[in-house]
C-alpha cells in the first residue's frame, strides 16, 4: 500500500509541477517577432517628419541581410546643402548605433517613419560628441534622381504610389537652427563617404598612388576584399540582376549593401553604400554623390559585409565586392541611380610579366571609362604587377610593351625601357600623362575596347652614365667629316666608346648649327612636337593617332645636327621657312590647327646607344664655312 501510494503522490507532483510550468509559460512575455521590413514605395514628404517622430533604418550590419536600427527625429536643417536641398536630422537612439555613430558604407540606408521612407542616411554632422546624431536625404530628393536615370536606358518612370511633395521653404518653428559650422569645423555636416575598398593593389603600389586617389575623390580608401578574379569579368554584360552570383543568393532590397565599382577583376575599386530605394528594376542608393560626375556609366556591384570596424573619427563597413549586377547611370548631389541588369562596357586590361627564369603571369582586370579615372586605375593595375608581387626579376631593368585597341580596330603600340621598378615609379607621373593622351579619343564619345602590356625582364641593367660628349672640331668645310666621340659607362662602371661620323653636306654651307645629344622625347620637344597633342590641332582621330605614333624612340638617345628656324605646323606637321602670305590665309581659317614657333630642324640624324637608358643632355655647336 505504502509502495502504491508513494507511486500516486509521485504522479500528482508531477502533474501539479507540469501545471505550474504551464501557467508559468503562460504568464511570461510572448518574444516579439522579427520586425518586417516596410515593403513598398510609398514616401512621407518633407512637411510630414515631425520632431519626436520615432523611425527604423534599415542597413546591412553582417552578410547580406539588413536589418532595422531605431532612430528619433530631431528636426529638419532647411536649405542645408543649398537651395531647396534640406537634410533630416535624427538622433541614433539604438544602443549599437550609439556607440559607432554613423558608418561609412551605411550611406543610403534607407529611414522609415510609419511605414513610409522618409529619407537615407547620408551625412554626418558630428564625431566625438557621446550622444549620435546623423543626417539625413529627403525621400523626394532620392526621387528626383531616380528619374534623371536617361530614357534610352530606361521606360518612362511611373508614378509609384503616395505623390512627392516639395517642401516649402518657409521653415516651420519646430525645424533646427539652419545656420551651418564652417567649413573643417567637427560640426560641419560632411557626407558619409562610400566605403571604397581598394584590392588587389599591395600596400606601396596603394601609398605610391594615394595622391592621384585623393586628387579624384578617392580619400576614404579601406581595407577590403573582393570575390571576382580577372577571369571572372569577361562578359560583364551578362551578369544576373540578383545576387546570385555573390557570397549570398539574397535579392537586392531597400537597405541591401551595394557597391559602385571602379575596376574589377584582379583590381577591384568599389565604394561600398546602401540601397535606398527599389522601382522595379531601378535602384537608388548612397544619399549622397560618389564622386559628384554627373551622367555616368559605373558597375553596380553585389557586396557582401564582413563586420563593422567602430571608431569615434569615422567607422567603417568592411565589405567584399562580388558580382556585376547592373549599371548606375547617375551620381547626383542627392543620390546615385541606375538599374539592374548587364553592367556597363568597361575597358579591358591584361598585363602580362615575363621574368627571367620563372613562368609569366598576367593581372586581368576592367575599369571605368572616364577621362580622369581610367589612366590612374590602368597605371595602378601597371604599376601593381611591376612592384607588386615576390618576384625579383625585374630589378634590372625592364622593356614594357603595349598595345591599346580602339572601336574599328584602330590601335596604337608603345614601347619604352626601364631601370627597374624603382625607375619606373621615379617616371611614373609622365607615364600616367601619356597614358592619358594615349587612352584618349577627342573626336569622338568613346574609350579603348582592351589595353594590354607585355613586361619583359632584362639580363642587364639598361642605365649608362654618359661621360664625355665632343666633336673633333667645331668649323668645318663642306665634303669634310667631324668626328663625334661619345664615352659611358654602363651599370658595373666598365667604359664603352663610339665614335661617329657627321659627313657635311654642302647645302649647309654658311649656316650656325647645333649638334644634339639627348633623349628622344626631348628633341621632339625642342624640334616643335608638343609633348601633349592638342585635339584642335588635327582634324581626325587617325591623325590623332598618327601624330602619337611619330615620336622619337625613347630608349637610348638621339643624335642630331640640327638648325635654329622658325617652322609653321599643320596638324604637327612642321614646315620650316613658310612663305608669310600662306602663314597668314591658313591660320585666319584656324587659328587652333595651324602654329608658327621658333624651334630646331633636323638636318641629320641617327639614334645611338639602343636599349639603353640615359637623361643625359648635350648641346655643341657647329660652324659651316666655305
Amino acid at each position: 500500500m505504502r509502495s502504491c501510494f508513494s507511486f500516486r503522490r509521485l504522479l500528482l507532483l508531477s502533474a501539479l509541477s507540469a501545471s505550474s510550468a504551464f501557467q508559468f509559460l503562460l504568464a511570461q512575455p510572448a518574444q516579439p517577432a522579427p520586425r518586417p521590413q516596410p515593403s513598398g514605395t510609398a514616401s512621407l514628404a518633407l512637411d510630414d517628419v515631425k520632431p519626436g517622430q520615432r523611425g527604423e533604418v534599415w542597413t546591412v550590419f553582417r552578410g547580406t541581410a539588413p536589418e532595422p536600427f531605431s532612430v528619433e527625429v530631431t528636426g529638419i536643417l532647411r536649405n542645408a546643402l543649398g537651395l531647396g536641398k534640406s537634410l533630416i536630422v535624427c538622433e541614433l537612439t539604438d544602443e549599437r548605433v550609439q556607440k559607432m555613430g554613423a558608418v561609412a558604407g551605411m550611406s543610403g540606408s534607407p529611414l522609415y517613419i510609419d511605414g513610409k521612407l522618409a529619407g537615407a542616411l547620408s551625412y554626418q554632422i558630428q564625431r566625438f560628441e557621446t550622444v549620435r546624431f546623423a543626417g539625413f536625404t529627403p525621400a523626394a530628393d532620392l526621387v528626383e534622381v531616380r528619374e534623371r536615370v536617361t530614357a534610352s536606358t530606361l521606360p518612362t518612370p511611373k508614378s509609384s504610389g503616395t505623390s512627392l511633395s516639395r517642401s516649402s521653404e518657409s521653415a516651420p518653428p519646430s525645424t533646427l537652427n539652419t545656420q551651418l559650422a564652417p567649413l573643417g569645423s567637427p560640426h560641419a555636416p560632411t557626407p558619409l563617404a562610400p566605403a571604397f575598398t581598394l584590392t588587389g593593389l599591395n600596400p606601396a603600389v596603394a601609398d605610391l598612388f594615394a595622391p592621384r586617389f585623393t586628387a579624384l575623390g578617392l580619400s576614404a580608401i579601406a581595407f577590403g576584399g573582393s570575390t571576382q578574379s580577372g577571369s571572372a569579368v569577361a562578359s560583364l554584360n551578362a551578369q544576373p540582376a540578383t545576387l546570385n552570383s555573390a557570397p549570398s543568393s539574397t535579392p537586392l532590397s531597400p537597405g541591401s549593401a551595394v557597391a559602385v565599382a571602379l575596376a574589377t577583376g584582379d583590381i577591384t575599386i568599389a565604394g561600398t553604400g546602401t540601397v535606398s530605394r527599389i522601382d522595379g528594376n531601378r535602384v537608388t542608393a548612397f544619399g549622397h554623390p560618389m564622386l559628384s560626375l554627373g551622367e555616368v556609366s559605373l558597375a553596380m556591384c553585389a557586396t557582401e559585409i564582413i563586420t563593422i570596424l567602430p571608431s569615434s573619427m569615422s567607422s567603417v563597413k568592411l565589405a567584399n565586392t562580388g558580382a556585376v549586377i547592373g549599371t548606375i547611370s547617375q551620381d547626383r548631389l542627392s543620390a546615385v541611380s541606375g538599374t539592374l541588369g548587364p553592367g556597363p562596357a568597361m575597358t579591358d586590361v591584361e598585363v602580362t610579366v615575363k621574368p627571367l627564369g620563372s613562368a609569366p603571369r598576367t593581372l586581368r582586370f576592367s575599369v571605368v571609362r572616364q577621362q580622369q579615372l581610367t589612366p590612374v586605375i590602368v597605371a595602378a593595375g601597371l604599376t601593381q604587377a611591376i612592384m607588386g608581387s615576390n618576384d625579383a626579376g625585374l630589378a634590372n631593368g625592364f622593356r614594357l610593351r603595349g598595345n591599346i585597341l580602339f572601336p574599328a580596330s584602330q590601335s596604337l603600340a608603345t614601347k619604352s625601357l626601364y631601370a627597374g621598378p624603382q625607375g619606373f615609379a621615379q617616371g611614373l607621373n609622365e607615364f600616367v600623362q601619356g597614358l592619358a593622351a594615349n587612352l584618349q579619343n577627342p573626336y569622338e564619345k568613346t574609350f579603348p575596347d582592351r589595353v594590354t602590356f607585355t613586361v619583359e625582364a632584362l639580363a642587364e641593367n639598361p642605365t649608362v652614365v654618359i661621360e664625355q660628349f665632343q666633336l673633333s672640331r667645331s668649323t668645318a668645310r663642306a665634303g669634310d667629316t667631324v668626328q663625334a666621340t661619345l664615352s659611358w659607362r654602363d651599370f658595373q662602371g666598365a667604359t664603352h666608346r663610339e665614335i661617329i661620323d657627321l659627313t657635311i653636306n654642302p647645302a649647309w654651307t654658311g649656316k650656325r648649327l647645333e649638334v644634339v645629344l639627348a633623349p628622344g622625347r626631348i628633341l621632339d620637344e625642342l624640334t616643335g612636337r608638343p609633348r601633349l597633342i592638342s585635339a584642335s590641332e588635327l582634324r581626325s582621330f587617325p591623325a590623332y593617332l598618327s601624330a602619337l605614333r611619330d615620336g622619337r624612340p625613347t630608349d637610348g638617345l638621339s643624335l642630331a645636327i640640327v638648325e635654329t628656324t622658325e617652322i609653321f605646323s599643320d596638324q604637327t606637321v612642321a614646315t620650316p621657312e613658310t612663305p608669310g602670305s600662306i602663314e597668314r590665309i591658313a591660320r585666319a581659317s584656324d587659328e587652333a590647327r595651324f602654329r608658327k614657333r621658333d624651334a630646331f630642324l633636323p638636318l641629320w640624324e641617327r639614334h645611338v646607344l639602343p636599349g639603353k637608358v640615359t637623361a643625359t643632355g648635350v648641346r655643341r655647336p657647329l660652324r659651316i664655312v666655305e
